[in-house]
């Protein structure tokens, strides 16, 4: 009777279960994407080629992978830093800033990008300050860099937080012990062990620049082969009505999307293996 108690789960069956994922999954995510495909099927070869290497197409993939592949590195690096002071000091207003970190999530990106259009226009607060070097942050890629690490940093900070929190800080000591200085300690002990948490946040993170619209429309400029990017050429494509030239640049950016996700798992899967082996 024991035996029979414990081996019902709190859920109903494997069966139901992954039916019920099945549908949701492909409600939400496999249908949608299917149509995106299939819409771009109705061109041809000859026409899909000639409409995403249009060289306006071609810059504005370039503004959105180099901005949003530069956004990310930033937030790996600093976004390891805000977690790392997190979790290891403790001081007035911790949970202030813990709050703020979260903020781009729950901030509408419009909201996000008026305000850094702001700050960082010629009469801003901070962008008066470069202006009188003679540098110009907002409505250039400069300014998409900067919005871009503003949505991407929460990503890094709540996927290394819970892995520097779960660490365990005698294997610091043992190593300090050895003889191991504090940057030894860091390097070749720490980061081994959140390099795959700072992965998953470094894709995090570019993948959700990549298809950024809201905070960046408004300090970018929208200037054609300058700071146009991607998500805005693709509603100028829908306002004129050119649905299958829209599709067909939205199916390259899944692609690259997706193909980027395949190299992040695959290092993420090296890592934990190496890791494993020490």
């Amino acid at each position: 009777m024991g035996k029979r108690m414990k081996s019902k789960g709190i859920l109903p069956g494997f069966g139901l279960t992954i039916g019920y994922t099945l549908v949701y999954l492909s409600l939400l995510v496999l249908i949608p994407l299917s149509i995106l495909f299939l819409q771009t099927a109705s061109m041809t070869w000859e026409q899909f080629w000639l409409t995403v290497t249009d060289q306006r197409v071609l810059a504005s993939f370039q503004v959105s992978f180099l901005t949003a592949f530069f956004a990310a590195c930033m937030n790996a690096v600093f976004g390891v830093l805000v977690a790392w002071v997190l979790v290891r000091y403790h001081f007035p207003g911790k949970r202030f800033i813990d709050g703020i970190v979260d903020l781009p999530f729950a901030l509408p990106t419009a909201v996000a990008g008026i305000a850094l259009a702001s700050i960082y226009s010629e009469n801003g607060w901070i962008g008066q300050l470069f202006a009188a070097w003679g540098m110009k942050i907002a409505y250039t890629p400069v300014g998409i860099f900067v919005a871009l690490t503003f949505i991407g940093l929460p990503f890094v900070v709540r996927t290394v937080q819970p892995v520097l929190q779960d660490w365990d800080r005698q294997v610091e000591e043992a190593a300090a012990t050895l003889g191991a200085s504090r940057l030894q300690t860091f390097l070749r002990v720490i980061l081994p062990h959140l390099l795959p948490a700072i992965l998953t946040g470094f894709a995090l993170a570019f993948a959700r620049a990549l298809g950024e619209y809201g905070s960046v429309v408004f300090i970018s400029g929208n200037m054609p082969f300058q700071t146009e990017i991607v998500p805005l050429l693709i509603m100028t494509k829908l306002e004129q009505f050119d649905y299958t030239g829209a599709t067909a640049i939205a199916s390259v950016m899944l692609v690259s999307s997706f193909f980027m996700l395949l190299v992040i798992n695959f290092f993420q899967w090296k890592t934990n293996k190496l890791d494993a082996a020490r």
